[in-house]
């Protein structure tokens, strides 16, 4: 392989550790926590195995009882190494042959394999150039506990994972149902050998080897390499040696059996996440929580009094000055409700509003629950819970804040109208005429009682001029409170209007912070979680 393409697959395995990290931190507090441990295992295993030597393969020899597997990796190592070591019983631990010495004691030292032969340079297979380990390893049906934890042990860390099989346990359940089939991912880096060929009539080898390779396409591993050999007569030796031979050359086992670690993680994290995506919040979703938070939080009633608070203001600066006072005694809805300010900070002040009942906190509940519903549409069923979570935990904080909302929001109130002073003024001046009529004819009248000369009063139209003042001012002043009435009504509805406006953009902000946000804030982390698993599964092209 050249170096430019070992440079790409290592680019390539770290995006790709990246991704499953990235997935796994996502993922936290959503999916079980033994999941997420065994994605932290495949980094913790790689970010071991790439910090250790790069130019050895290590190859591991699995079988069970009477498989013939220490004789294998003897007659593929060429020298009697499985019985090298005479205080070593026989597969009761592992043991190392070893072709290239430097770098190896480190690496064998995280495998934790003690007994290390280093091995006689193979013709055609290896020499010390070559960065070779085999480990024969326990039986991994053995009725001890500590070989069979010595075995799952080194099935996750070994490159390269050779399964030496026998004619008459070929199918047997254990190996395939323990241990093939949970690794169907890691085709790359497995070989799969019928040892004790010698066994067998000729004419059944080839019918018991196609048997082989259809159980094993049954567990995933249609496209494994499945090779027979007899270690007695030392046929097909030279096939597992060639195999191996191209694996080691070839420096790629350490990436792919990575790679495949990251994919089976990958692929639980799937399983136990499930598939889909989060609608989201939709603008038509959003729009229906603000109206019904709007309707929860009393804005009609507090629109309702911004509507009969600047009637009553208007009254009371534009009516008839004969009777405008009277509006003095009637209460300000807004003051009521302690919406108006009269300088206060907004941001300390709270409503008079009635709190919610039963009904309100229904209805309160119904539509952060139905906003929830839609948001976390299609999403798989751990990332849904989350996400109605997300929305429940931003409900119980809903009322505070949208009393807080309401009362900050800016009503207007107590703010007056150009036309008031105009209005105003004219009835001001209506009614000085009036009385400048009546004091005209008293001044006449106290005239006419005192015998003194009773001058002759000016007339328009035949009408004296004080009565047309005191009609004229009372008709004037009569009519302009009239008028003044109808445009105030229009003005408070769209003072109201204004006030609903302003009310519901208060209380859509309040939904956004509380509700909206955190529930995105989940359907991201979906999205992002599902874009990282996608990255981590992607299956390198470099086989």
């Amino acid at each position: 392989m050249s170096r430019h393409g070992a440079v790409r697959e290592a680019s390539a395995l770290q995006r790709r550790l990246e991704a499953l990290d990235e997935a796994r931190n996502l993922a936290a507090g959503v999916l079980p926590q033994e999941t997420l441990d065994e994605a932290l295992q495949v980094l913790d295993r790689a970010s071991s195995r790439r910090s250790l030597s790069a130019g050895h393969t290590v190859v591991g020899f699995f079988g069970a009882t009477g498989s013939g597997k220490s004789s294998l990796f003897n007659a593929v190592s060429g020298a009697e190494i499985a019985t090298a070591a005479v205080r070593r019983p026989t597969t009761s631990e592992p043991l190392a042959g070893v072709w290239g010495a430097e770098g190896s004691g480190e690496l064998l030292d995280w495998l934790e394999v003690p007994n290390r032969h280093h091995a006689a340079p193979v013709p055609g297979f290896a020499d010390e150039g070559t960065g070779l380990i085999l480990l024969d390893l326990p039986d991994f049906d053995s009725t001890q506990a500590a070989h069979r934890e010595i075995v799952q042990r080194l099935v996750g860390l070994v490159d390269v994972l050779v399964w030496v099989l026998d004619p008459q346990k070929y199918a047997d359940a254990a190996v395939h149902n323990d241990f093939l089939t949970p690794l169907a991912s890691h085709g790359a880096v497995t070989l799969v050998v019928l040892n004790q060929l010698d066994r067998l009539p000729a004419h059944d080898v080839r019918p018991v080897l196609e048997s082989l390779k259809g159980i094993l396409a049954r567990d995933g591993l249609g496209t494994v390499q499945v090779l027979g050999a007899s270690a007695v007569a030392g046929t097909g030796v030279e096939k597992v040696r060639d195999a191996i031979r191209q694996t080691a050359m070839q420096r790629q086992a350490i990436s792919q059996r990575l790679a495949a670690d990251v994919a089976r993680a990958a692929a639980n994290l799937a399983a136990a996440s499930g598939t889909g995506e989060a609608a989201g919040a939709g603008a038509a979703a959003t729009s229906r929580l603000a109206d019904e938070l709007a309707v929860a939080a009393n804005v009609p009633l507090v629109v309702e009094a911004v509507v009969r608070s600047y009637r009553q203001e208007a009254t009371r600066r534009t009516g008839w000055p004969v009777t405008r006072w009277l509006v003095r005694f009637r209460p300000d809805p807004l003051r009521r409700l302690n919406l108006r300010r009269d300088g206060a900070r907004p941001e300390l002040n709270r409503t008079s509003l009635p709190p919610a009942g039963a009904p309100e906190r229904a209805r309160t509940d119904a539509a952060v629950r139905e906003f929830a519903d839609a948001a976390s549409d299609g999403a798989p069923g751990p990332w849904r819970a989350v996400i109605r979570g997300a929305a429940r935990e931003g409900r119980e904080r809903l009322p505070d804040a949208l009393d807080q909302a309401v009362a900050s929001a800016e009503l207007k109130a107590g703010r007056s109208s150009w036309w008031w002073t105009m209005f105003n003024a004219i009835q001001w001046l209506a009614l000085l005429a009036a009385l400048g009529g009546f004091g005209w004819l008293g001044v006449l009248a106290g005239l006419g009682y005192l015998q003194l000369p009773v001058p002759e009063v000016p007339r328009v139209q035949g009408w004296p001029v004080p009565t047309v003042m005191i009609g004229g001012g009372v008709l004037l002043g009569i009519i302009l409170a009239i008028a003044a009435k109808a445009v105030a009504g229009a003005a408070a509805r769209a003072r109201g209007a204004a006030a609903r406006k302003r009310l519901r953009s208060a209380v859509a902000a309040v939904a956004e912070k509380f509700v909206v946000e955190p529930v995105e804030r989940e359907v991201g982390r979906l999205a992002s979680f599902n874009k990282a698993l996608q990255s981590a599964r992607w299956i390198s092209s470099i086989r």
